[in-house]
């Protein structure tokens, strides 16, 4: 059981897939791994994934992993000399094709941006070094003038800052990707460069109810369309690196605190990603300003926080781990951080399994309960007793392994694989045995016990029993 309710997923490289790493990063602080499509191979992805299931099976801990689609990443082509010089105010001249550019050329092979391009579109080159604004497109060939210079390299990323571009977030990479990642005991997939809640039905038309959505926002289209996007989804990435290049700067904090909300509104779990630590890559140590964004994120109510090339190919996984457990457990520990959840306002469904989880925190409180146990077969009654972010420990008993797999990213809730009771007797007895080796609790700590009856029938959830350990 960590000692903190906020989680960490770290993403997996050449710096971590050994077993021994993964499971040294587990041990540190680890509750879900990212497998990174855009790098390593099936064969790579799919020993990781063994690896980590032999870490679940030796620790008896549930692990999620997150299966990170690549997504139509825009690249320029290549030049005849490896490089091209953007001159301020200078125009340039862009053409889709695959022959090489070449000073005042561009060539790029996406037929759909050339497509989209009107006057005023706005392209920002190697995540926003270099920025044009497009001055006219005939559809054959595009006339740019450059805001921003610099030396653009060749196949270096392309975002497209203020245009809805006609391309699902689907490439074929992805759907090849997806079909293996499903044959791989995978708990979520992650969408990247979503735009509307179009690109997340057409993944579940694909995915079904193999594995978990994750949209990442960081688009401005996605951001428009945020609530039908989360709607759609099944949980959310503030993906900061793309959406930071295509939103105003000062915009992006607005935006996270905008994502998390909205998330926790919905009971669905929310990762905050992109250069939390990324000092850490090299230094054994992250600057302070670093510390404190992690610390924002779980101040603002994150379910997660995410390191990236940290534990992929950083020189300190494992440290980099450790230190994000201290900065998530001091914020925790702050008064002030349990203060926000009292003030802020949820709304409700009138469901008996919303007005049970929106009793819990204000029961846990004045009682002074040390953990509630909610018996869940698909986890949505446990998610919902989680976006209330009560002050105890959350224990979601399922029989149901993926079920638990997919409950470690969400805040606060320790999973337990265990069956159905057979009766409320045998329920009590479980719940004993699980308070005492698994949550360490003593003889008359209070405990709650949300469930179903009858039991094993999903969406049943319809009492609330308080109950003192025995």
């Amino acid at each position: 059981m960590r000692n903190r309710h906020a989680k960490i997923l770290a993403t997996i490289g050449p710096a971590s897939r050994a077993p021994d790493t993964l499971r040294l990063l587990h041990d540190v602080g680890v509750d879900a791994f990212r497998l990174n499509f855009s790098h390593g191979s099936h064969e790579d992805h799919g020993a990781s994934v063994t690896a980590i299931r032999a870490i679940e099976k030796e620790t008896g801990n549930p692990i999620c992993i997150v299966a990170d689609m690549q997504g139509p990443k825009l690249r320029c082509g290549t030049f005849e000399d490896g490089t091209i010089e953007l001159r301020y105010g200078q125009t340039v001249e862009i053409r889709q094709g695959t022959e090489p550019g070449r000073d005042g050329l561009i060539i790029m092979p996406h037929t759909e941006l050339m497509d989209a391009m009107v006057e005023g579109t706005i392209l920002k080159f190697d995540d926003g070094k270099m920025q044009v604004t497009v001055v006219s497109n005939d559809g054959k060939s595009a006339q740019a003038r450059i805001d921003v210079p610099g030396l653009l390299s060749e196949r270096k990323g392309i975002n497209v800052v203020n245009t809805v571009l006609p391309m699902s977030a689907m490439t074929d990479k992805d759907r090849v990707d997806m079909a293996f990642a499903l044959t791989q005991d995978i708990d979520y997939i992650a969408l990247s460069f979503v735009q509307n809640a179009q690109d997340v039905h057409d993944a579940r038309a694909i995915i079904g109810d193999k594995a978990g959505i994750i949209v990442k926002i960081e688009k401005p289209s996605a951001v428009e369309d945020l609530d039908d996007i989360l709607a759609a989804a099944d949980a959310a990435m503030v993906a900061r690196g793309d959406l930071g290049v295509e939103l105003p700067l000062e915009q992006v904090p607005v935006v996270q605190r905008l994502i998390i909300r909205k998330c926790r509104a919905l009971g669905k779990p929310v990762i905050v990603a992109t250069h939390m630590l990324e000092s850490m890559i090299d230094a054994p140590t992250p600057t302070r300003a670093e510390a404190s964004d992690v610390a924002t994120a779980i101040y603002q109510g994150a379910d997660a926080v995410m390191l990236s090339a940290e534990t992929a190919v950083g020189r300190h996984p494992a440290t980099a781990v450790a230190i994000m457990d201290r900065i998530i457990g001091a914020a925790e520990k702050d008064p002030v951080y349990w203060e926000y959840f009292e003030s802020a306002k949820l709304p409700y469904e009138a469901t008996a399994e919303d007005a049970i989880s929106g009793a819990v925190r204000g029961m846990a409180t004045k009682l002074g309960v040390k953990a509630v146990l909610g018996y869940t077969l698909t986890g949505s009654t446990v998610q919902r007793i989680s976006r209330e972010r009560p002050p105890c420990k959350i224990v979601g008993l399922t029989p149901n392994k993926r079920t638990a797999s997919r409950l470690a990213l969400s805040w606060g809730v320790l999973p337990i694989v265990t069956e159905d009771p057979a009766d409320f007797d045998d329920m009590m007895g479980r719940v004993g045995r699980v308070a005492k080796d698994s949550l360490g609790l003593k003889k008359g700590d209070t405990v709650m016990i949300s469930a179903g009856v009858p039991f094993g029938v999903p969406g049943s959830t319809n009492t609330l029993n308080i109950s003192k350990v025995d």
